[in-house]
């Protein structure tokens, strides 16, 4: 039978701006899912440097100019911050899994808290490293 009450169906949470506003526990989801597709390249990229290694000298010369060159360079240390986000977002998960921290200003602290130690922790690792 036909929708007779299309006119008041509510908007697509998709209109931004005007109409929907995205949450931190929305954004901090959707980075957990992105930072673990980013980490299968960067494991993809180091897997490649490897086998060149072991195919022989000119294969690993290639190999290793793009991973020492400033492309290379940012995809490892965006690849750096992925796994630092990713660990985070993942005792996070292990924290809410406790039953603990489920109330929304408590999980926005913990975005935050991901976010910002993701970053402090991949400086120190730079600096460090």
């Amino acid at each position: 039978m036909a929708d007779v009450n299309r006119g008041n169906r509510p908007l697509s949470p998709f209109m931004l701006g005007r109409y929907y506003r995205f949450q931190l526990t929305s954004v901090t989801s959707i980075l957990t899912r992105i930072t673990g597709n980013a980490l299968i390249v960067g494991a993809l990229l180091f897997v490649w440097w490897l086998l060149a290694a072991a195919s022989g000298p000119g294969h690993f010369a290639l190999a290793n100019s793009v991973i020492t060159s400033w492309f290379g360079d940012l995809v490892l240390l965006g690849s750096l911050w992925a796994l630092w986000y990713h660990a985070l977002a993942g005792l996070r998960h292990l924290y809410w899994d406790s039953g603990r921290g489920l109330d929304v200003p408590t999980a926005e602290r913990l975005g935050i808290g991901v976010i910002a130690g993701s970053v402090a922790l991949t400086v120190l690792t730079v600096l460090v490293v």
